[in-house]
Order: structure tokens, then sequence, then C-alpha cells
């Protein structure tokens, strides 16, 4: 259904310069996506345009340049580091006869290779069948002769399309209807946690920065680590400690890139969802990238299109043993850290990172005197499950903990009868 390169795929790369010089970095990110997908890059062909054409978004000669160098590579597949109409691509397809994919449909078949969970899967399918709906007609060209009409020849090309848009239609359908479940589920599964009340951390960023390096050291998981674009889709949360004891939930996120096209955002909402409902997020940066900033820009344009622009970050340069830099804490006007330089791998840094965390929480978690009666035994297991209690004495009047919580759970614990908060002496 989804015409996916195959592992070890010769593949012809076209990436244009479109109203700009081309860039170096996006031609190598470009590489980069399509070894992620298993292709073998055997030729590379670049160039420079106004706008696109728009019969081969590439122009005539460009095209005919392409399929030269498809013919002497035996090239298998063509990939364009850009978007391509339906049209766009049919035409350049049946010039060169070979596949034509373009940047969608590369990162959806990455992302069809990374997802492992469920949930992960069924976005993956989503965002294919959505991609390809209006490329169907690519299957049945061999039937356009029978659209012209006459006697005996009108209508079967036009009645497989309009059936297999049916089959994809329902398909869609029953994709989103299972979505809409699982989402549900991870709903209650968060407000549970906000039940049993544990702060969250994201980790985010542009991919290849580190962050499941960051997380492996972070946690001790054996998170996987590749040096390849979105080796993390499905989302990875873990419990994690800071200094003074405050237990918080931390989650590993898939890496954003450039470009990303908008429809595709969904088909990693899962691991975007674990950013959403943070309480903090922890933005990693590739130090030593002469690009950072475009990627910090990138980084902070997807977050905001996602609802999660507002959640309070700090900013950790990774990588700095490439670089001549030394561990350190940048604080604020305010003298809340803002950023922190570290190396994931070297695990240099890292205290000063949980250091920097436990600071910036601290402003969302208050130290408070807990009374609960005996009756609210079970709110008392959870706190302990969610490891934010202190201290406690009990008496025959009830419950006296010193736990460290968020004020909006404080709050709903104070609506609870005959429970108690105060400060902490």
């Amino acid at each position: 259904m989804f015409e996916r390169p195959r592992s070890g795929e010769r593949a012809v790369l076209v990436r244009l310069g479109i109203g700009a010089p081309l860039d170096p970095e996006d031609l190598e990110e470009f590489t980069q996506l399509a070894t992620s997908a298993g292709t073998v890059p055997v030729a590379t062909i670049t160039g420079r345009r106004d706008r696109p054409d728009p019969r081969y978004y590439v122009g005539s000669g460009k095209a005919e340049e392409i399929r030269l160098e498809v013919a002497a590579h035996e090239a298998e597949v063509v990939l364009v580091d850009h978007p391509l109409s339906p049209s766009q691509e049919r035409n350049l397809e049946k010039l060169i006869g070979r596949r034509v994919l373009d940047r969608s449909g590369l990162i959806l078949d990455i992302f069809a290779q990374r997802a492992a969970s469920h949930e992960g899967k069924l976005e993956v399918e989503l965002a294919q069948l959505k991609h390809i709906a209006s490329r169907l007609v690519r299957g049945w060209t061999h039937l356009e002769r029978q659209r012209g009409g006459g006697i005996g020849l009108r209508g079967p090309g036009e009645t497989q399309l309009e059936t297999d848009r049916r089959l994809l239609g329902q398909r869609v359908k029953v994709l989103t209807k299972r979505l809409e479940k699982i989402k549900q589920q991870r709903a209650t599964g968060r407000g549970a946690r906000v039940s049993i009340p544990v702060p969250s951390i994201a980790l985010v960023g542009y991919t290849n920065a580190g962050k499941s390096t960051l997380f492996r050291s972070l946690t001790g998981e054996q998170a996987y680590v590749a040096d390849q674009l979105f080796a993390t889709l499905d989302p990875t949360v873990r419990r994690l400690s800071l200094p003074g004891g405050t237990q918080v939930v931390l989650a590993d996120t898939v890496g954003f890139i450039r470009d990303l096209p908008h429809e595709l955002v969904a088909a990693f909402q899962s691991t975007l969802t674990e950013a959403r409902g943070a309480n903090l997020l922890l933005h990693v940066i590739d130090a030593s990238d002469p690009r950072r900033s475009e990627h910090i820009a990138e980084v902070e344009r997807v977050l905001s299109q996602i609802g999660a622009g507002d959640i309070p970050q700090i900013k950790v340069f990774n990588k700095i043993d490439r670089l001549d830099i030394q561990p350190r804490i940048d604080l604020g006007e305010d003298g809340q850290p803002t950023a922190v330089w570290i190396s994931a791998r070297s695990e240099a840094g890292l205290e000063q990172l949980l250091r920097a965390v436990a600071g910036r929480l601290s402003r969302a978690v208050h130290r408070m005197r807990l009374h609960l009666p005996l009756t609210a035994g079970a709110t008392r297991a959870r706190l302990y499950a969610a490891g934010v209690v202190l201290d406690e004495h009990s008496s025959e009047q009830g419950f006296d903990l010193t736990v460290d919580l968020p004020e909006e759970e404080l709050a709903a614990l104070e609506r609870l009868p005959d429970a108690v908060v105060s400060a902490a002496s």
C-alpha cells in the first residue's frame, strides 16, 4: 500500500535551493534522513530555482539530469527533499521510470520503522493513509484510457479508484476510533498520575542532540541510542529522584527536525503528549552544532504548535566534551537556572543539571504539613507510592505527613473531608 524504500536500495537524492542558495547543512541532514530509512545514496543532484516548477518541481532540464543519473547508477528510488504534489510525483515517476518519494513520504517511512508501541504504529498508519489518499491514482494509470468514455470503456478506472478511496476512508475511521480510545486511556492514566502527584519532566530537542543518551545517564535505563534521525519515536517514561529526595517522572521524546510537515506532527502525537503535560521541559541542545540557534528556534516553533510553548524550560547544552567548556549553570535575572552545560556521554555536569531541575521545580513544589483523617488511608497510600512523603506521625486523630507537592495538588487535597494543609515547620 505505502511504497516505502527497501533496505539497501540505491537512491538518488534531490535537493534544491528555492529562492536562496543551497545550504550544505540542509543537504547533510537530508542525506542522514535517507540513510536512516535504510537506503544507500549513490548520487546527489542539487540546484537552485526562484520558484518550484509546476510540472516536475525541479524543472524539465533538472528532471532529465535526474533520469540520466538514475540510469548511470542503476538507482531504484529517487528521494526529493521537498513536498511534491501528487501530479509532480507522477510526472517524475513517468519520466524517470523509478519510484519517487518526497520528504513527507520519507519521514513517514522512518516513523514506520521506528514505531514500537501499538499507539505509535496506529498513528503512523493513519498518517500514511492520509498521505497516499491523494496519490491513489498512481496505481491505476493503466486505466486512464478508459476514462474518455465509449461503449464498453466507461467507468472501470474511476470505479476502482472510488472503491479504494472508500476502503481507505473506512480504515481511517477505524484507526481514528482506536486512537481516540487509546488517548482516553492515556488521559485516564494521566489523571491517575495527577491523583498521585509527581512532577513530570520531558526531554525535548532537535534530533541527534543527545536526549536518549541523557535519559540513559540520568535513569540508568538502557534507552535505545543511535546516531541516526528519529532513533526514538515512542515515549519512554521512568521515575527519577532529585537532590533532596523529590520524586519526578522523566520522559524521553522524539527529536524534532527541520521543516517537519505539519500533518506529520500527529504521527508522533503520543510522545508529544508527554511534553504538553510536563511541569518542566529540558530542551537538549547540541552545543557543538554551528546551527544550534536555528535548531533551537525550530524546536520552539514545534512546541508552540503542540501547545507546550508556555511550559517552564531549562536549556541543556550537551556535548561540551567536544568543546573547551566546563560544566556550569546559567542563572536568569530572577536567580533561577535557565541553562546547564553538560556532557551526557561522559556524565560531566549531571549533578549540576539535577540541582538546577530541583531548583526550578521548587517554585512549583511546596513542602507542607498535611493532616489526613483515618478514613483517608487510600490517599495516604497513593502519596507514599508517589514518593512525596518525607515524614509521618500518626495518632488516633489521623495521619500528619510532611509532603512535597505542587500547589494545585495541595489545593485538591484540602478539599478532602477533615484534611488540613499547613506550612511545614
